[in-house]
This record gives structure tokens, C-alpha cells and sequence, in this order.
């Protein structure tokens, strides 16, 4: 579908300020849809997987409406099934608001000391985000109040359904004003989905983002779960092991494209940028000297690389997820053409980041293999192997009369032809720039991050959820679990959809990953990844459930 720049909405200065700091170009098909109905107060109901640019499309018009109200206090609250999600849609609004002294907002979730969040309200704040059951919390204590809410949001409506959270949600939005603007954002349109719509909305418009089912042929699929400050060092390690020439890596940001280009530069790399604020006249010399050869390495956003038909780039970099799953598919296309094979490798950061690379998989129907970041012993193998092929080159069709003569006067003078060869070998290693050597230190750093992945990892009833398997298959692993005991039990009216909700929602576990549950008259007991237990226990015990005050401890302890 059309997509659109963000200065055809007719946002206010320093909405559109941020959006340019932050270096978009053009809004995503939902944001595109949902942007101008919220704008004018309709209710919306958007059907929109992961990675789809959703959290701007409703944080726009809310911070408009703020805007133009001119109100202070909670004015939009936004409800999300976990606190990463929320701590994400947080950062995201802080973003959008960073020239707008009068709004501010908050996340509020489980896990985070409460004291501190009712110090944070109690300054007064515009635009709370939050897992439902903290919000309950905050409500009963007074400490945050919904009387001059205006805009209500959903965000992921059937995670918070199938992690039990209807009774908060019933809860929640009885203690918000009857007139106001209802938002809901599901990736499915479930029966229960569609009551709260009859209950809550007025008179919806339904935005629907139809794909086509795409699959990938021809190209090796590879992502690595790196943190962000890695990224850098891991793209020029996976460059100088596969060499791709040419290559295009992509960013989502006009800022992002500029400050990588220019470490790349400092790296020794040929590389040049394209984004939507340069002039024709300077991407048509990129291009062509991206096309001509001259230039080894393009690094550009999907807007400004939109058109652009390049054959034979020897590999693609998503150096960030992108926005838009349908950009994924756009972007690696471009490699593998003309019945080659191509390369594409993606650059995962966090838990949300990871959802959103699933959602890219389910989408193409191809799985994207995990991979680890090459080591510093490999990386120098690598270039030893490709110098070795350069010399043999010239040897074998090349005229070295006059280097000979120029080796023998060397050998002359007393140096060993080993000691010619070996400088001779350090000084071509490192005559394109690039002096640094990969450094063990990074290698450490790499496999660090991925111990912390491992150990950090998903499990239920010892088994551990091995990211990039399919559809979510699980690998037998010998992983201890605790078993919990809460003091609350059926009598009170408690199932198991109420104990995956608040575990999941308060302290960040994934449900999926609580193991066996049972429920008898006075009491409940469940499974937990053992390392998880004393903190799982530790945020229950400030908590409540099913509006009950619980006490946690660990089973037959």
C-alpha cells in the first residue's frame, strides 16, 4: 500500500522536531492508516503483527490530543501484557515528546520498586504506560487516578487476554471516563477480542495490514543476538570473513545511516551513505560509484534505497530489525539474483527485537539460522587465506622482474627472505586502513553475551526454549525448576490463567515458560526456572492477584 512522508499528517513543530532527530523518513503502512483516524478521535481497531511500527502510530495522535487539550494529569493510558513491552512503548513516547516540556511520561509494571513509581506520578505526569496489574495497584492506593483520562489504548490485546488479564481490563477501564477514544492494537481478531470491542469501543474503523504470503529462494538467512554497542565490531568481523563485494547494509534512521558510515570510513571500509536529506545530484554519485565498483559498501535507509536496482550485492546487512516486515523481504531481495545465492545477516538486539525478527519468519516462511559472531582467530585466517590467493595470483600472471631484483638487493644487505615476506605480508594486511586487529577481548565480550542469552533463556518443566528453532520447538535440557507456593487457592476463585497473567505480567517471565500449576482449595503451586525463584517470589510478595494481597514462598520449604 501507499506509504507517506510524516509531514503530509500536519503534526505540530516539535512533534515533527523529534521525528526528524530520531531520523525517520516516512511513516510504516500502519502508521500511515491509523495516524489520521486517531488524529480526527475515531476509535480504531488495528489488526498488526510485531515490527510493524505500531507503538508511533497510536503515541502520535495522543501526544497531538495532549497538545491541543492543553490538560494536565493522566491523559492516556496505555496498557501492555508485559513490562518490556511497556518499558519499550515508554522510551518510544519519551522520543516523540523530547521538545515538548509539558508532557510526560511514565512506565509502570512489576519487578520495579512501586515507591519509586508513586514518586514519579506524584509529579505529575500525561501519559502512563503499563502492565494491567501494577495499574490496578497503583489504583487501589490512590496513587494514580483515571477520572480525566481522554485516550485509552490496547496494546497487543490478545497476549493481555491469553495471559489472563480480562478482569483487570474490565477493572481498569471502569475507572476511565465513558467518553473517550478507545485504541486497541491484536494481531488476531479472537470472539473475546471482539466483546471488548463491543464493550468498549464506539463505532470502530478497522484497520487491517494485508501481505502477501512472500517465501525467500536463493539466499542464506543468518541473525546474531548482539547489544547494540557490539553491533560495529560484529559487522566488520562478518565482513572480512565473507568479503562480500559489494555489499548494502541497512538502517532505519537517516542519523544512524551518517554515523555509520563514518565508522566504517575510521575502520578503513569504502563505504558511502544514501538517505532521504541528500540532494539528487550527491546520491547519484553514490550510486554510481557504488555500481562502477568504487565504492565497496552501501549503507542506506529503505526509503532511499527504494527504486534503486542493483545486481550481484554479494550480501545484505540489516544492521537494525526494520520497522516493517514487508522492508525485511524488500531488503535481501536485493542479493541472490540471477540464480546466485545470496547472503543476508540481521543484527538482533533484546527480547523485542527477537519478537520481531519471528514475526519476519513467520511472514517469509523461511527460518533465519542463528549464528555467533566470527572469532579474532578466524577473522585473521580469513585475510591470511585471501592475501594468500592475491599472491598466488600474481605470481602465476603477473611480470615481477624488477620486484625480484628489488627482493635480492634486500637479501643482500642481510635480511632473510622470511623477514622480506613477513613485512612485506604485514604491510599489504593493513594497507586498505584497517590497523586494528580483531581483538580477543571482543571475543570474550561476544561469547559473554551469548552465555548470558543461554543462561538467561526461557524454560518450562526443565526444558529451555532455543531461540531460532521452529515455531517455537523446544530442545530437552537438564534445567532445575522451583516449585513456588502462593496462599491463595480455588476458594477464592483463582485459575490458572490468573497466575500465568501476574507472573508473567509483573515479573517479566514469559507464561509460556511457568511450568505445572495446581490449584487446590486454599493454596496454588507452580513451576519456575529455578534461577527465577527468589525474584519471582520477591515481586509477588508486593503484589496482588485477582485484587488479593498474596504471600510467596517456595513449596515445601
Amino acid at each position: 500500500m501507499r506509504t507517506i512522508p510524516f509531514y503530509e499528517f500536519g503534526l505540530s513543530a516539535p512533534v515533527m522536531q523529534a521525528i526528524d532527530d530520531i531520523g525517520y523518513e516516512e511513516a510504516t503502512p500502519i502508521q500511515t492508516q491509523a495516524i489520521p483516524l486517531l488524529i480526527s478521535g475515531r476509535d480504531v481497531i488495528g489488526q498488526s503483527q510485531t515490527g510493524t511500527g505500531k507503538t508511533a502510530a497510536f503515541a502520535i495522535p495522543a501526544i497531538e490530543r495532549i497538545l491541543a487539550d492543553g490538560e494536565r494529569g493522566v491523559q492516556a493510558l496505555i496498557l501492555c501484557p508485559t513490562r518490556e513491552l511497556a518499558i519499550q512503548a515508554c522510551e518510544e513516547i519519551r522520543k516523540l515528546t523530547v521538545h515538548i516540556r509539558a508532557i510526560h511520561t511514565v512506565a509502570i509494571y512489576g519487578g520495579q520498586d512501586i515507591e519509586r513509581q508513586i514518586t514519579q506520578l506524584g509529579k505529575g505526569v500525561e501519559i502512563v504506560v503499563g502492565t494491567p496489574g501494577r495499574v490496578m495497584d497503583h489504583m487501589r492506593r490512590g496513587t494514580l487516578k483515571l477520572g480525566g483520562v481522554k485516550i485509552a489504548i490496547l496494546d497487543e490485546a490478545d497476549e493481555m487476554l491469553s495471559m489472563g488479564f480480562r478482569e483487570d481490563i474490565d477493572t481498569i477501564f471502569s475507572a476511565i471516563p465513558a467518553q473517550r477514544q478507545t485504541v486497541l492494537f491484536s494481531a488476531t481478531m479472537s470472539p473475546e477480542i471482539m466483546e471488548i470491542t463491543r464493550l468498549y469501543m464506539n463505532n470502530p474503523e478497522i484497520i487491517r495490514i494485508v501481505r502477501k504470503e512472500l517465501t525467500v529462494e536463493g539466499i542464506d538467512q543468518y541473525y546474531y543476538s548482539i547489544p547494540h554497542s557490539h553491533k560495529i565490531e560484529a559487522l566488520s568481523r562478518l565482513m572480512d570473513v565473507y568479503h562480500p563485494e559489494p555489499a548494502m547494509i541497512f538502517c532505519n534512521t537517516k542519523k544512524q545511516v551518517d554515523e555509520l558510515v563514518s565508522a566504517m570510513q575510521q575502520r578503513g571500509y569504502v563505504a558511502e551513505g544514501l538517505h532521504g536529506d541528500m540532494k539528487q545530484q550527491a546520491r547519484d554519485h553514490v550510486m554510481n560509484t557504488f555500481r562502477s565498483g568504487k565504492v565497496d559498501i552501501l549503507i542506506a535507509t529503505d526509503v532511499a534505497a527504494r527504486g534503486i536496482d542493483v545486481s550481484g550485492v554479494g550480501a545484505v546487512f540489516n544492521y537494525d530489525i526494520p520497522q516493517d516486515v514487508e522492508y525485511y523481504v524488500h531488503r535481501i531481495g536485493r542479493t541472490g539474483r540471477a540464480g546466485k545465492s545470496g547472503l543476508a545477516f540481521t543484527f538482533v538486539t533484546g527480547s523485542r527485537e527477537m519478537a520481531e525478527l519471528r514475526s519476519i519468519m513467520n511472514y517469509t516462511r523461511k527460518e533465519i539460522t542463528k549464528s555467533s559472531i566470527p572469532t579474532s582467530a578466524q577473522v585473521m585466517q580469513s585475510r591470511r587465506e585471501r592475501f594468500a590467493r592475491k599472491v598466488c595470483a600474481s605470481v602465476e600472471n603477473e611480470d615481477l622482474g624488477e620486484y625480484i631484483q628489488m627482493v635480492e638487493q634486500l637479501i643482500e644487505e642481510g635480511f632473510s627472505s622470511i623477514e622480506i615476506a613477513a613485512a612485506l605480508l604485514r604491510s599489504e594486511m593493513t594497507a586498505d586502513g584497517r590497523t586494528a586487529m580483531p581483538s580477543e577481548a571482543d571475543d570474550f565480550a561476544f561469547a559473554g553475551h551469548e552465555r548470558r542469552r543461554i543462561n538467561g533463556s526461557r524454560r518450562q518443566d526443565g526444558r529451555e526454549f532455543r531461540e531460532g528453532t521452529k515455531a517455537g520447538r523446544y530442545e530437552r535440557r537438564s534445567c532445575p525448576t522451583a516449585r513456588i507456593h502462593i496462599n491463595l487457592g480455588s476458594s477464592a476463585g483463582l485459575l490458572p490463567k490468573h497466575i500465568v497473567g501476574t507472573v508473567a505480567g509483573e515479573t517479566g517471565l514469559p507464561g509460556k515458560f511457568i511450568g505445572r500449576i495446581e490449584i487446590n482449595e486454599r493454596y496454588a503451586t507452580f513451576d519456575v526456572p529455578q534461577e527465577t525463584a527468589a525474584a519471582v517470589i520477591d515481586t509477588l510478595n508486593k503484589t496482588r492477584m485477582i485484587g488479593r494481597k498474596i504471600t510467596a514462598r517456595l513449596f515445601n520449604e
